[in-house]
C-alpha cells in the first residue's frame, strides 16, 4: 500500500503552437516580461508512448512514455489538463521492469507499477502496449527577466512520429511549444501574440501523442451537466450525472492506493452517488440494467467503509479527550483509543486497497463504462426531461416514510436504527435533488441544500451511536484490563448529549424541508 518516494512530481505549464517548416522562430527579447531570449540548446528526443490496446489512457487525456535524450529523460506520466497546467509525474530511466505489469512484446521495460497506480482505475488490468514512436529535434531557448530567472522556456520541436496502432503512416510537423518555468502565467500572455503574428496557430491537439495517433482515439464520451443542450431527455441528464461522479471514482482511487484518508472518504461518497443515481432512475433504466451495478457498487462502498469510519471515530473521539479537563482524563485513555482505533483503520485500509486491486472492482469499471456508453441505445432514451421530477418525488416520499417510522418507534434503539434509515433516504434524496440542478437550477439547489442539513442532522446523531457503541466496548476492556474506566463513562454521556442536540438539530431542518414551497417545482 502506498507507492515509493523515488518519483518526482512536477506542474507543467505550457501551450503549442502549429507552425510550418519556413516559419523563421522570432526572438521574444523585449516581450513584456522577458528581458533576454538565450541562445538554443538542441536535444534528441526518443521517447515510446504507452497505452492499453483500446487507447483508455489517450481517452482521458493521460499520457505515458520512455523517454531519452534531453536533460529529463525517463518515465513520464502526464495527468489530464487543466487549461494550460497539467501534473506530471517522473521516474528514471531504469524504474522500468522486465516482466513487470503491463510488459511488452518487443522486450521493451515495462512501465513502472508506481505511475501505473495513479492511472490504475483507467488502466484496470489490461495489459499496457507501445502505441507510438516519436523522434524530435529540439531546439530550446531559455526566456530570462532582467533579473536573470529564467522564467520560461521556448521550444522550436521537428517532430517525427508513427503510431503502432493500426495501418498509419509516418507524420512529420514542427511545432512551437512556451513552458513555464519561474514565470507565471502573464508569460504566456504576452508571449503569444509575438508566435502567433509570425504565423503560429494554436494546436489542435493537445499533445503530440493525439496528433500522431489521429483518427484512432474513439469519440468523446457524453457530455458533463455543463454541457447539456437546453432540453435534455431524462437519461441524458442521468448519464451528465454518472460521468461526474464516474469521474470522481477514478480521480480518487489513487489517493486510496497511497492510503490517505481523505480520498477514501471521497471515493466512497462518490460510489455512493452513483449507486443512489442508480435507484433513482432504475424506472427508466429497469432492474435488470440498474440492479446488478448497484449490488457492485454497494460492495465497493462496503470495501471502503471500515478504514473511513474508523479514521472518522478515531478523529472525533481524539478532540473531544483533548477538550476535557486534564484531571476528568483518568488512565491510558488516549494510548488505547489510538491503539484500537488505529488497528482498525490500518486495517480498514488494507481492504480497501486489496478491493481496488482486484478484478471485481475492474469489472465494475468496466460495467459503469458500459452503461455510460449504451444510455442513447435503452428504450427510455428518448424520456423527456420533465419526468425527472416524478424521480425525485419517489424519492421524497421514501423518506417521509421512513421519519414517519422513527416517530413510531417503540424504544430508544429502534429509534435509533429508523432514524439511521431515514438517513440514508435523506442522502437519496439530496442526490437525485442534485441531479436535477441542471434543470432546475435555483428550485433544486435549494431543495437539495435543505435535504443536505437532515442529512448532516441525522449523520451526527448516527455518529453518536457508533461512538457509545464503541466506547461501552472500550470501558469493558480497560476495566478487565485493570484499568479506571471512568472518562469513557463520562465521553459515553457527552455523546448522549450530542444525539440528544442532533435530534433537536434535524427536527428543525426536517421541518424547514418539509415546507411546501422548498418542493414546490416536484409537483408542477
Amino acid at each position: 500500500m502506498g507507492s515509493s518516494t523515488s518519483a518526482e512530481v512536477a506542474a507543467e505549464v505550457e501551450r503549442k503552437y502549429a507552425v510550418d517548416a519556413a516559419t523563421v522562430l522570432p526572438t521574444l527579447s523585449g516581450v513584456d516580461g522577458v528581458a533576454r531570449m538565450g541562445q538554443p540548446r538542441e536535444h534528441h528526443l526518443d521517447a515510446v508512448y504507452y497505452d492499453t490496446a483500446s487507447l483508455d489512457l489517450t481517452r482521458h487525456h493521460v499520457t505515458l512514455r520512455r523517454r531519452s535524450g534531453g536533460p529529463d529523460a525517463g518515465w513520464h506520466l502526464k495527468l489530464p489538463p487543466v487549461a494550460d497546467a497539467r501534473t506530471e509525474v517522473r521516474l528514471p530511466l531504469d524504474a522500468g521492469s522486465e516482466g513487470g505489469h503491463g510488459d511488452t512484446d518487443d522486450g521493451a521495460d515495462a512501465p513502472p507499477a508506481e505511475l501505473l497506480d495513479h492511472v490504475r482505475a483507467v488502466v484496470r488490468d489490461r495489459p499496457l502496449v507501445p502505441v507510438a514512436v516519436l523522434r524530435t529535434r529540439r531546439r530550446e531557448h531559455d526566456l530570462l527577466d532582467a533579473s536573470g530567472t529564467t522564467v520560461g522556456h521556448l521550444c522550436d520541436d521537428e517532430v517525427e512520429a508513427q503510431s503502432l496502432v493500426g495501418a498509419q503512416e509516418a507524420q512529420r510537423w514542427r511545432e512551437w511549444e512556451v513552458e513555464l518555468d519561474e514565470g507565471d502565467q502573464r508569460v504566456l500572455e504576452s508571449v503569444e501574440p509575438h508566435l502567433i503574428a509570425t504565423g503560429a496557430t494554436p494546436a489542435a491537439h493537445a499533445s503530440k501523442l493525439r496528433r500522431a495517433l489521429g483518427d484512432s482515439v474513439s469519440p468523446p464520451e457524453p457530455a458533463p451537466a455543463s454541457q447539456l443542450s437546453d432540453r435534455p431527455t431524462a437519461i441524458e441528464v442521468l448519464g451528465a450525472y454518472l460521468v461526474e461522479h464516474r469521474a470522481a471514482l477514478h480521480q480518487h482511487d489513487a489517493g486510496v492506493r497511497q492510503g490517505d484518508s481523505e480520498p477514501v472518504h471521497r471515493m466512497r461518497v462518490a460510489a455512493r452517488r452513483l449507486r443512489s443515481a442508480l435507484t433513482t432512475y432504475r424506472p427508466l433504466l429497469g432492474r435488470q440494467v440498474a440492479d446488478p451495478l448497484r449490488e457492485e457498487l454497494r460492495w465497493l462502498g462496503l470495501a471502503l467503509s471500515d478504514a473511513r469510519d474508523a479514521h472518522v471515530l478515531r478523529r472525533r473521539l481524539t478532540a473531544v479527550i483533548h477538550a476535557e479537563p486534564p484531571e476528568l482524563v483518568v488512565g491510558p485513555v488516549v494510548a488505547r483509543l489510538e491503539k484500537e482505533l488505529g488497528a482498525v483503520q490500518q486495517h480498514g485500509l488494507g481492504t480497501a486497497v486489496a478491493a481496488l486491486e482486484s478484478a471485481r472492482y475492474f469489472r465494475l469499471l468496466d460495467a459503469l463504462d458500459d452503461l455510460v456508453a449504451a444510455l442513447p441505445e435503452l428504450p427510455q432514451a428518448s424520456a423527456p426531461a420533465s419526468e425527472v421530477p416524478a424521480l425525485v418525488r419517489r424519492d421524497w416520499k421514501r423518506l417521509g416514510r421512513e421519519v414517519a417510522a422513527a416517530g413510531r418507534a417503540a424504544d430508544a434503539d429502534s429509534r435509533d436504527r429508523a432514524l439511521h434509515e431515514a438517513r440514508k433516504k435523506a442522502k437519496r434524496f439530496r442526490y437525485a435533488a442534485e441531479s436535477a440542478i441542471v434543470l432546475r437550477p435555483k428550485q433544486a439547489t435549494r431543495m437539495a441544500k435543505a435535504a443536505e442539513a437532515v442529512q448532516e442532522a441525522l449523520g451526527d446523531h448516527q455518529d453518536t451511536v457508533v461512538a457509545r457503541a464503541r466506547l461501552r466496548s472500550l470501558a469493558m476492556t480497560a476495566h478487565l484490563s485493570g484499568e479506571n474506566a471512568f472518562t469513557f463513562g463520562r465521553l459515553h454521556a457527552l455523546e448522549q448529549w450530542r444525539a440528544d442536540r442532533a435530534e433537536a438539530d434535524f427536527d428543525v431542518a426536517w421541518r424547514r424541508l418539509s415546507r411546501r414551497r422548498v418542493r414546490r417545482w416536484l409537483t408542477r
